[in-house]
């Protein structure tokens, strides 16, 4: 930095895009070999390699930020402008989803009976665990959000007891919900009904995952003390993705659960 005429970060050569593409290339394949030829070679090859790959680009992301000072003031503008269009493309995503489902609910077909659920289907009880996983992840968008506010204020406790306890909110509604998938009358292959409920819930409980991850690197980043009151662009994207996992629940909750049922 101390020849650079520019504020701007010139990153480094790294062998982690191609290391991350080559361990996607294999859980792709070896998804479809497990699928079509129960073999698994591929897959313990290909997740080794993810799991590696996620731990040295986020090492070294994180060194970048906290101890090289590149994340200077213009450079962590362009993060959040591709955080916000990361969340803008995830939206994009689940709309698909909705699309379907409404498809097929507003208009069902005489395969399925001419209305909808569809003959045959049960869904579940929308006021029981479904309502439950809702209080859960509401939960969690406030004690994210108090996280956010005690690192503002420099309260370095209260920011770790809180975003602890939204890990453990995060980690409380995965296990709630795949006990609700073991409960389920139908399945997957049971028509439209049962592929867009699981494929919608599924993917959000997948992002539940991933939020759930993103949020506990931020907890061992805050027990190291390498968040500030003014630096701490990290948090700020875990929260946003938080907030839209919240988001995509309450429309989840609503259409698929309660009006759909």
């Amino acid at each position: 930095m101390t020849h650079q005429t520019h504020a701007y970060h010139m990153v480094d050569p790294s062998p982690w895009p191609l290391t991350g593409a080559v361990a996607a290339l294999l859980m792709t394949s070896g998804l479809a070999e497990w699928f079509h030829f129960h073999s698994t070679t591929l897959l313990t090859l290909a997740v080794p390699l993810l799991f590696f790959t996620m731990f040295q680009w986020w090492r070294d992301m994180i060194r970048e930020a906290t101890f090289q000072g590149h994340h200077t003031p213009p450079v962590q503008m362009g993060l959040r402008f591709g955080m916000v269009l990361f969340i803008v493309s995830e939206v994009f995503f689940f709309l698909g989803f909705f699309w379907a489902f409404y498809h097929s609910s507003l208009a069902p077909t005489p395969e399925l009976g001419g209305h909808w659920p569809p003959t045959g289907i049960s869904p579940l009880d929308p006021f029981e665990v479904p309502l439950l996983n809702t209080a859960v992840l509401l939960a969690s968008g406030v004690t994210v959000t108090w996280t956010h506010h005690s690192i503002m204020a420099g309260e370095r406790k209260q920011a770790i007891h809180s975003l602890f306890l939204t890990v453990i909110l995060g980690m409380y509604f995965t296990f709630l919900q795949a006990t609700e998938y073991f409960e389920t009358s139908f399945t997957i292959a049971d028509g439209v009904y049962g592929t867009t409920f699981f494929v919608a819930t599924g993917f959000h409980g997948l992002h539940v995952i991933i939020g759930s991850t993103f949020l506990l690197v931020c907890l061992l980043r805050q027990i190291r003390h390498q968040f500030t009151s003014e630096h701490h662009l990290g948090f700020e994207a875990a929260a946003w993705y938080w907030h839209f996992v919240d988001v995509v629940w309450l429309f989840l909750y609503v259409s698929i659960y309660w009006w759909g049922s």
